[in-house]
């Protein structure tokens, strides 16, 4: 043990000169305790005094009137119990006695003391528990206000007290160590309380044994642990429950199952503590006669603190500070350095391998022994103890900048160093991107296949990498390591570089195609959206097939358990994928129409049919294999060309380049086959709408002059005057007429306008077309849609059409206008009469009198009498008969009431102006339509103030009328 290092870690505190204040050093020190900030002290005189920190006297008081012999300050509450002697009341009655003092309750006792409350006083010794002398004295607090009170005697019993002493609520009980007479060898020299957990166990030390008793069992069960024993003052409880004596020769640690390690401290023990897991020792040096104090670290094997002292009487621990009392009444207070003196100490002398001990043995934090460990790594670091070093600074992973370390073996090129260090990096999950790609670097630079084997291929668990999936991958490709980077992706499931390094590296596409066909369908199907382009170029057919597995139910059909429209949804849409075929578009109309003929109810159906459209109706589609085949061929011919056979090898290419338009346009007409097949399947009859975008279709066929296809949209739509304009375009007579005759017939729904529109065609076409003409003439008569002026100043315009070609026309509309001028002559006639026959009416109404002749009333045909009532449309009527009615007359009020209704009707309708309009615009005569509106008066003439009388009196008639 004298090999032990001696260190400083301690140092004296008030500069070593303190005492116990002159108040209490009246009378002699007896016992010492500490807890809650103060340190307690009891004297031969009774009293107690209470210190404060820097030992100050905070106050005193008389806790008992001869001695006080043992105390003890309770950390839960703050309570001091103590032991001592008081005045004898009778000879039956020992002076010994207990007393609990509650210090958070002072009573004044005259102005010039303050005296604690005592809450309970109890006699030590009974009949039942016989005096005896007490030699050791502990305190255990249980669960409030329970105190459970050990007392050891000088006869090896130890008298037990449990309860509430404030109540009276106690039971005692009595534990007996060993039957020696000799009361030398079996007074007890040190008590112990161990709880764990629901277990309480009292150690019991004398001269000769060391003994267990278990509190939890009734009677309280013995143990003896050891036959040797200690003196008073030597026995310690360690802050892991351990029972601590000393003898001469050594320390003893003790567990519940006997004797623990031991310590060969030599010498006398006088006094023996524990404090922030140092050993307290105060030894007698029988060579120097001197008393030495201490401080012994017991895990890290060295002597924190070492000091002579002079005779101690009490040794305590309080404010963080080892407290000695000597026989003098002096004091000497330690307190220990702080960590950061302690390892400056030791990092002066080099030691720094203790310094590492020390702070892992303090629990200090990680960030401080990871700096410990740097220094000491740089240590050996300037000393070329490169391995050594390196030991050290991977202790410091996880705290210390992994850069630091890098930069120096990257200088000393201590490669297999770094190997290491990024390695222990890589399996604590620390490592960085730039930590991989150096790694991987140094394995492929080392050529060390093998540790490139255990660091790619290493498992923690399902999918798990303690690097950069991506970055790990790129190094590898880049040092053509490609197996080892596609078991990382494959392990990783990093389906998209996986399938990168076999197609752009390796070009295994028949690998990736397989690959790509055993992932999921979601995984698959983005893989595909990446890489689909190059697997379109070199492996077409197969690529389509997995698209269709994809976008189709085949792929999942066992799996399907909805119904196909909700399942459909679910699938990846086709046009999901169109990009890949961008140059490709003979494949991409080979998997459209695979998917159409397959699946009918895409929910992507219109978009595929305006893909497919625009494929059928494009003039020309770029075909790489016809195009590399006419470029191999013109090299050929480059190549071997000479003089003499420059005529053939032209007419070679002349024939292949005959050959190749002829296919190109064979099939460009089965491609608008297709389109206009397929622009009749997608718009059924029984849709208002078709199942592709009209107008993109409509500019497709415009672009590529479709003329078939645009016809058949026009009339879909209903859009007849485009339809014609496409054969007016196309001078195709025959077909125009036949159109007009199709869509112009206005008895199937069609538009008699087309025929307006013709004859202006025929009109401006600046040739003859007589035939034509006469042809549109006749439906123009049959149905009466232009006046003949209009037909005459429309074909006008066409030099090249004779008077001949409509003079039957003119002829015979000439004599239906005479016909119906003279049916109007007529007409007019007859209304003139009829007006002139109301006006005189009128005049005889206004100027003459009325005879009334009717005998009868109209209403009950009975002979009539006065009162009676005669209306001027000639019917009369009792005044009894007509009631309260007698404004209108009841046989012609049904009639007059029509009469007003049907002017309201018509006044309300000269206010709807759309309908008006409508009608002029869909008549075949508008004139007819405003000459009707002003025969029923729903156009009438309104008074103006500057018209002349005459018109104002003709007005004013009317207004009568």
């Amino acid at each position: 043990m004298y090999q032990w290092r001696k260190f400083e870690f301690f140092e004296e505190k008030y500069g070593g000169k303190s005492s116990i204040p002159e108040d209490v050093t009246a009378g002699k020190i007896e016992c010492c305790s500490s807890g809650r900030g103060k340190v307690v002290i009891g004297c031969d005189d009774g009293t107690v005094s209470l210190l404060d920190r820097g030992l100050k006297l905070n106050f005193s008081f008389q806790s008992h009137s001869s001695s006080v012999l043992f105390l003890q300050h309770l950390k839960q509450r703050n309570f001091l119990v103590t032991v001592g002697e008081d005045e004898q009341i009778s000879p039956q009655q020992s002076a010994m006695c207990l007393k609990v003092f509650d210090l958070d309750k002072m009573q004044s006792e005259g102005t010039s003391a303050t005296t604690p409350d005592c809450i309970g006083i109890l006699r030590i010794f009974t009949n039942q528990f016989p005096e005896a002398n007490i030699t050791s004295f502990l305190v255990l607090e249980e669960a409030p206000p329970i105190l459970l009170m050990a007392i050891g005697l000088d006869n090896g019993c130890i008298y037990c007290i449990k309860g509430d002493i404030a109540r009276e609520r106690i039971t005692r009980f009595k534990l007996q160590v060993d039957n020696v007479s000799d009361k030398s060898h079996s007074s007890i020299t040190g008590l112990g309380f161990r709880v764990d957990g629901q277990a309480l166990q009292l150690f019991a030390v004398t001269p000769d044994s060391v003994s267990l008793f278990s509190m939890h069992n009734q009677p309280p069960r013995r143990q003896t642990l050891d036959q040797i024993g200690c003196n008073f003052n030597s026995v310690t409880m360690s802050d892991r429950l351990e029972l601590i004596i000393g003898r001469p020769e050594a320390v003893y640690f003790y567990e519940v199952d006997g004797r623990g390690p031991c310590w060969a401290f030599e010498g006398e023990k006088k006094f023996l503590g524990w404090f922030r897991g140092y050993l307290l020792c105060v030894i007698a040096d029988q060579r120097t006669g001197k008393d030495t104090f201490n401080v012994y670290d017991l895990k890290n094997r060295l002597i924190a603190h070492s000091l002579v002292v002079k005779e101690v009487s009490h040794m305590l621990c309080e404010w963080g500070n080892i407290i000695l009392i000597m026989t003098d009444k002096s004091t000497l207070c330690i307190g220990e350095k702080d960590m950061e003196s302690k390892l400056d100490m030791l990092f002066k002398k080099n030691l720094y391998t203790v310094a590492i001990n020390l702070v892992q043995s303090q629990q200090a934090d990680a960030a401080a022994t990871a700096e410990v460990l740097r220094k000491y790594g740089d240590h050996l670091y300037s000393k070329q103890d490169y391995d050594e070093a390196m030991i050290q600074y991977i202790s410091t992973i996880g705290h210390l900048e992994p850069s630091y370390v890098i930069q120096k073996f990257l200088d000393a090129q201590r490669i297999y160093n770094l190997t290491s260090y990024l390695e222990k990096l890589h399996e604590k999950g620390l490592a960085s991107k730039d930590h991989t790609t150096l790694l991987l670097n140094c394995y492929t630079k080392l050529k060390d296949v093998e540790k490139l084997n255990v660091f790619i291929k290493s498992e923690d668990g399902a999918g798990e990498h303690k690097f950069d999936v991506e970055t790990a991958i790129r190094v590898c490709r880049a040092a053509n390591y490609h197996e080892h980077a596609m078991y990382v992706a494959k392990k990783a499931g990093r389906h998209e570089l996986y399938l990168k390094i076999l197609l752009e590296d390796l070009g295994r596409y028949e690998e990736a195609l397989q690959y790509i066909s055993s992932l999921e369908p979601s995984q698959a199907g983005v893989t595909v959206k990446e890489y689909g382009k190059i697997l379109i170029e070199h492996k077409p057919v197969k690529t389509i097939e997995i698209l269709m597995r994809l976008c189709t139910e085949d792929g999942e059909s066992t799996k399907r358990e909805s119904s196909s429209s909700t399942y459909l949804t679910m699938l990846p849409s086709p046009v999901d994928f169109l990009n890949i075929f961008i140059h490709h578009p003979p494949s991409l109309m080979d998997f459209l129409e695979k998917y159409t003929d397959k699946v009918k109810d895409s929910p992507a159906q219109v978009e595929i049919h305006n893909t497919l459209l625009e494929l059928y109706l494009s003039n020309d589609l770029n075909f790489p294999s016809i195009s590399q085949a006419s470029n191999g061929v013109d090299h050929t011919l480059k190549a071997r060309s000479g003089s003499l056979v420059i005529p053939k090898a032209e007419s070679k290419l002349k024939s292949s380049a005959d050959h190749k338009d002829t296919s190109k346009e064979r099939d460009r007409m089965e491609r608008c086959e297709k389109g206009l097949r397929l622009l009749k399947s997608a718009w059924p009859s029984d849709l208002d709408q078709p199942l592709y975008d009209v107008d993109l279709a409509i500019i497709l066929c415009e672009m590529n002059a479709f003329k078939d296809g645009l016809l058949y949209l026009y009339e879909k739509m209903k859009l007849y005057k485009e339809v014609i304009a496409c054969y007016m375009q196309s001078q195709d007579h025959e077909g125009l007429i036949a159109c007009c005759k199709k869509l112009g017939d206005s008895g199937k729904g069609g538009d008699p306008s087309l025929w307006a529109d013709l004859l202006k065609y025929f009109g401006e076409l600046g040739e003859d077309c007589s035939k034509e003409v006469k042809d549109v003439l006749t439906y123009i008569e049959r149905d009466d849609i232009l006046p003949p002026i209009i037909v005459l100043q429309t074909l006008s315009r066409n030099p090249c059409l004779t008077l001949s070609v409509i003079k039957d026309y003119i002829a015979r509309k000439l004599e239906q206008e005479s016909k119906l001028i003279e049916e109007d002559r007529r007409a007019i006639e007859k209304y003139q009469e009829d007006t002139l026959t109301m006006r005189k009416e009128i005049q005889d109404l206004r100027t003459n009198a009325r005879i009334f002749q009717l005998s009868k009333c109209t209403a009950c045909t009975f002979t009539l009498d006065l009162p009676a009532v005669h209306f001027m449309c000639m019917h009369s009527f009792h005044q009894r008969c007509l009631g309260d009615n007698e404004k209108e007359c009841p046989e012609c009020a049904s009639e007059y009431r029509s009469v007003l209704e049907t002017k309201r009707s018509l006044e309300q309708n000269s206010k709807d102006q759309d309908r008006f309009f409508q009608q002029v615009k869909s008549s075949k005569d508008g004139f007819s339509v405003i000459a009707e509106y002003f025969g029923k008066g729903i156009i009438s003439k309104t008074s103006n103030g500057s018209t002349g009388t005459g018109r104002t009196g003709d007005t004013s008639s009317s207004s009568g009328f």
